[in-house]
């Protein structure tokens, strides 16, 4: 299968591409900076012409959406830039798939819901997106599910993974950690952390049972923000740095977060497809396998 990725040097990015090569796959992997030096890998989805142009030369059976603006906060200041790379980015991609008549993966977040409900939540709960970035991806949702038939929308929760090149929540917390004696996360809001690795892997999956539709790819289980650095530290081996819990009002931010992130996957259960790891044994053998 020729498989085409957009946004292919983020975390996910980089993971989903190694491992659908792995598996025998024809793999492009493309950006909206070079990858390497050839000028091909290039894409830029806000622009309509040039995802034409790449889907033409590359011919793909399958497009697997992953570019995106993924900074919520910037999300928040800059709300044209959002709407215009997650929401029109994702358009200009499903209409082009829709006039090849090919499939698509489109990768969305667990944050298009408000957080009201006390347990996670599931495919078949009502999203109500809160902040610009959420809005942004559930408007992306829409077009894909108005313009390609046969679509996989997956949702991914508090996303780890990256490797070397992890400059995200797993990395900053053990670096933080190895330079002072405490650090403090907020022990009021919940969410499933997500292995980039095992999200590209259920993508994959899900692409060959053909069941088209929405599903969660979520690693079992759910924590606060304070339980998962309490489990980088003990994972990367830290003893002299305490973590203590706090509020989030000490932490004040532009976007609005839900209080409740936390997905499960009951859609992949219902089709027949085995649980992810738990969470905390997926960040375990991340830490300690790839960044320690």
């Amino acid at each position: 299968m020729k498989i085409l990725i957009t946004g292919a040097r983020g975390m996910m990015g980089r993971d989903l591409s190694r491992i659908a090569e792995e598996g025998g796959r024809d793999v492009w992997p493309t950006d909206v900076e070079r990858l390497v030096h050839d000028p091909a890998d290039r894409i830029d989805v806000t622009d309509f012409q040039d995802v034409g142009r790449a889907m033409g030369q590359f011919e793909p059976e399958l497009v697997m959406h992953l570019a995106a603006m993924t900074q919520v906060d910037d999300c928040e200041r800059r709300p044209e830039e959002a709407w215009l790379a997650n929401t029109v980015g994702t358009r200009n991609v499903a209409l082009h798939c829709r006039k090849r008549g090919i499939p698509m993966v489109y990768i969305s977040t667990g944050s298009v819901f408000d957080g009201t409900k006390p347990t996670p939540y599931h495919e078949f709960d009502v999203p109500n997106p809160q902040s610009v970035y959420s809005r942004s991806k559930y408007d992306g949702e829409h077009a894909v599910r108005e313009l390609v038939p046969e679509h996989f929308i997956v949702r991914a929760g508090w996303m780890f993974g990256g490797g070397p090149e992890d400059k995200k929540f797993v990395a900053k917390m053990i670096d933080l950690a190895r330079e002072r004696d405490e650090l403090r996360a907020v022990d009021d809001k919940f969410g499933t952390p997500c292995f980039t690795g095992d999200i590209s892997r259920r993508c994959l999956e899900l692409v060959e049972t053909g069941r088209y539709g929405t599903y969660h790819a979520a690693n079992e289980g759910w924590c606060s923000r304070f339980e998962m650095a309490q489990a980088i530290v003990e994972f990367a081996g830290i003893k002299d740095c305490n973590v203590v819990p706090c509020s989030s009002a000490e932490f004040p931010l532009p976007a609005p977060r839900p209080r409740m992130e936390a997905i499960e996957g009951m859609h992949s259960k219902l089709i027949g497809l085995k649980a992810q790891p738990h969470w905390r044994d997926a960040l375990k053998g991340y830490i300690e396998d790839v960044l320690l």
